[in-house]
């Protein structure tokens, strides 16, 4: 069908209605306040490209070499050309038209935006790769839509996914079309903190409609809220000059300047942050992912215009690293510290586009506001710094994709520093110093493949970390945690966009397995000898069905319930034995520190079941470390009959747990007040475990997101947990409270 509503959309539709399409019909779906609209189908693109007979001719066009600018620029154009001079059929037209005419009865203006299907990957942020245009007419609509056809093929977009490896014929591109919603105010919320991961929300805000802020064409204020304690921690109220409205004349998007007494007026009060804030987390539980949201807000309302997943908190840098005093130079520029590192050179001056060729490798570009032509300059550049923006500006988003310190929303960058001042960079200050600090370059992975840990506090109860992407691996080893208590296969195979059948069939059985090991491996030696579990595939339905070869996935209301975990791997043997013998092939290499975990087990005969392929696969489970995760009543219930199964340890999902236990989906921000990992019949559940597990010798950990609150973490050490495993960002905190615990119950036990 060409045309398809919010409300009856869901994630399941992605290859349809796109990323954002699917996104916003999830949040609808979950009675967030989303405005009213329809899709114009990825389908539709691709019957308009094919039936007017130009597919080939613009494909043809943009395979060029993405470093040759002029090349780049003829491409976009012809690509243009192709789309926007391409009569629009009757029929399609129709649909577009009718649709919009039943949007609340003929809505006067709509926001038309782009939604690839490539958009929001896990892997890789498209965000702001396509187009939005805003206040559009009935008169405009169709014209607009060929617009976001054809931004699918912008220089921007073009260079952005052959960097990125993506196909451009296996793009295609749907069409959100949604009521307008004329902003008083606007932004962006970060229900973690973009770089660190850090458990705060970070809120961007300015008057009118929020293209300014996400463009990087106003500092907009920026305020960070304690998520634990509800509170605004630090509100940082910038000068904001412009912001963008609606044309009463024309209905035109236009730039106007903020009136004087509300330039430097605080956006918004402690109760519309709260609101932000508690809509914000509403999302990330739908999603069980820290989120990016864009809202607005017309006359105390607040609307969610936009959600995606944050992309780059694993994120690390590399290259130029500070020493640990902080350095010593004058601050000449402050702003936002958007890209964490730290990096020295000359200053370079950017006012306009011609002068990107005195950008060198190793140069501080210094400029108003970046743009996507910047892109490879940036990529030559130690660090950035701008006059105007936020940290959800162009210069923010793409510096922590490349892993490039950077300060946004300086104000002066500009007309302080000067071509040739050596200056040093901090992008976790939000500081430009006068003077070129000593630097160290990366250690050699090679040379010092196991940097030096801080000292951490000594505990018996041992303190892990769970690392989600390999790459994460050195930062994750630094914490000074004990050993990974959480590696998580299906992210290797996710990252690769094809399912393990598809990947099978066209690259053989030997590729898979040596993907795995690959993976596997990089994680095992940073932290050898200390213990890595990791947990074989446990994907639901709906995240492989948007991988090549997910149209073979079964279709199911409710995968969180159904084909994953070791049901899936006990299903298909065919394919679980290559992850066996990834296993297999570590432990021939000596990497005797990797241990197998085996997710969503639910009695002692998917245990056994296991256990007897494992052997199969030529793994000694006498000799090698292997365990259950403890994520259903039914296995809490049935431990006794595990243990006896020869487990070396049982290790707790709390998310998975909480959500089966209380019978609350986690994905449903509709009972998202319900769904508490502290609740008593959870608790009794982990308590009966940790009970059991001790009398049979089987050690006990936790690595569901629970694991970083204090409050479970006092519980656990009470209990008589073996480990504790948190996020990466956590460890510390964690390690901290585990040894208040001990020394308290030392103490009590002293005392009697």
């Amino acid at each position: 069908m060409a045309v398809r509503w919010l409300e009856d959309v869901r994630a399941d539709d992605i290859d349809s209605v796109g990323g954002k399409g699917a996104s916003l019909g999830e949040l609808t779906d979950a009675g967030l306040p989303v405005p009213p609209g329809f899709v114009v189908t990825a389908g539709t693109y691709r019957t308009f490209i094919e039936e007017a007979g130009i597919d080939q001719e613009l494909f043809d066009a943009v395979g060029v070499d993405a470093e040759d600018s002029d090349a780049l620029a003829d491409a976009a154009a012809r690509a243009s050309d192709l789309i926007l001079n391409t009569d629009f059929p009757a029929s399609l037209r129709e649909d577009i038209l009718s649709s919009y005419d039943a949007l609340d009865d003929g809505a006067a203006f709509v926001a038309v935006r782009s939604s690839a299907t490539a958009e929001d990957l896990p892997d890789a942020s498209f965000a702001g790769q396509q187009e939005t245009f805003l206040n559009i007419t009935r008169e405009a609509l169709l014209d607009h839509v060929k617009r976001c056809w054809a931004s699918l093929f912008t220089e921007r977009a073009i260079y952005y996914r052959q960097e990125q490896g993506f196909d451009h014929d296996r793009v295609n591109i749907a069409v959100v079309v949604q009521r307008m919603v004329d902003a008083e105010k606007s932004g962006v919320l970060f229900t973690s903190h973009p770089s660190t991961g850090a458990h705060e929300a970070i809120v961007e805000a300015a008057w009118g409609l929020g293209e300014a802020v996400v463009s990087g064409a106003v500092s907009p204020d920026n305020y960070v809220v304690d998520r634990d304690t509800d509170t605004v921690e630090e509100a940082t109220v910038a000068d904001k000059k412009v912001m963008h409205v609606k044309d009463d004349d024309t209905g035109e998007t236009v730039s106007r300047d903020v009136p004087d007494r509300k330039r430097t007026q605080r956006v918004l009060d402690d109760g519309e942050i709260s609101d932000l804030v508690t809509i914000g987390e509403r999302v990330e539980a739908h999603y069980d992912a820290p989120q990016d949201v864009e809202w607005a807000i017309v006359d105390g309302d607040v609307y969610m215009l936009q959600s995606r997943p944050i992309t780059t908190i694993e994120d690390d840098t590399d290259g130029a690293v500070a020493n640990t005093d902080g350095g010593g130079g004058d601050a000449v520029v402050t702003g936002l510290g958007a890209s964490p590192g730290v990096a020295s050179g000359p200053a370079r001056v950017v006012t306009s586009l011609d002068e990107l060729d005195k950008i060198g490798e190793g140069d501080i570009i210094a400029t108003e506001m970046t743009t996507p032509d910047m892109v490879p300059a940036m990529k030559r550049a130690a660090g950035i710094v701008t006059d105007e923006g936020g940290m959800t500006s162009h210069a923010a988003i793409v510096s922590r994709e490349l892993g490039c310190p950077a300060v946004v929303g300086a104000t002066d960058a500009t007309t302080t520093l000067c071509d040739d001042q050596a200056v040093t960079l901090d992008g976790d200050r939000g500081v430009v110093r006068d003077g070129r600090e000593e630097t160290t370059t990366e250690h050699d992975p090679i040379e010092d493949a196991r940097p030096t840990t801080p000292v951490k506090p000594m505990t018996a109860t041992e303190v892990k970390v769970n690392v989600s992407i390999p790459e994460a691996a050195e930062r994750a080893a630094a914490t000074g945690a004990d050993g990974v208590g959480l590696l998580r296969m299906e992210h290797m195979i996710l990252s690769t966009n094809k399912t393990p059948k598809r990947y099978i069939d066209d690259h053989g059985e030997d590729a898979y397995v040596q993907e795995l090991v690959d993976g596997i491996r990089g994680v095992a030696e940073e932290f050898y000898p200390r213990p890595v579990r990791v947990r074989t595939l446990d994907a639901p339905t709906d995240e492989f069905r948007q991988l090549e070869g997910g149209n073979d996935e079964p279709h199911e209301h409710n995968p969180m319930l159904g084909y994953r975990g070791v049901r899936r791997s006990l299903d298909r043997p065919d394919v679980f034995k290559h992850e066996l013998s990834a296993f297999r092939r570590l432990y021939e290499m000596g990497y005797d520190n990797v241990e197998v975990m085996f997710p969503l087990v639910n009695d002692a005969q998917d245990v056994a079941r296991a256990r007897d392929l494992m052997a199969d696969a030529g793994i000694d489970v006498e000799k090698r470390s292997w365990g259950v995760m403890i994520e259903t009543p039914a296995a809490a219930l049935a431990i006794e009959e595990i243990a006896q199964e020869g487990v070396d340890f049982a290790s707790f999902g709390t998310n998975d747990l909480t959500q089966y236990t209380l019978a609350v989906d986690r994905n449903n921000g509709s009972v998202a007040d319900r769904f508490d990992e502290l609740h008593p019949s959870v608790l009794t559940l982990i308590e009966r475990t940790i009970d059991a597990c001790r009398e049979h010798d089987v050690a006990t950990s936790i690595c569901g997101q629970a694991g970083s609150k204090p409050e479970m973490v006092d519980f656990l050490v009470e209990t008589g947990v073996s480990s504790i495993s948190a996020n990466i960002d956590a460890v510390r905190d964690v390690q901290h409270e585990v040894k208040r615990v001990e020394q308290r119950l030392l103490l009590e036990s002293a005392r009697e």
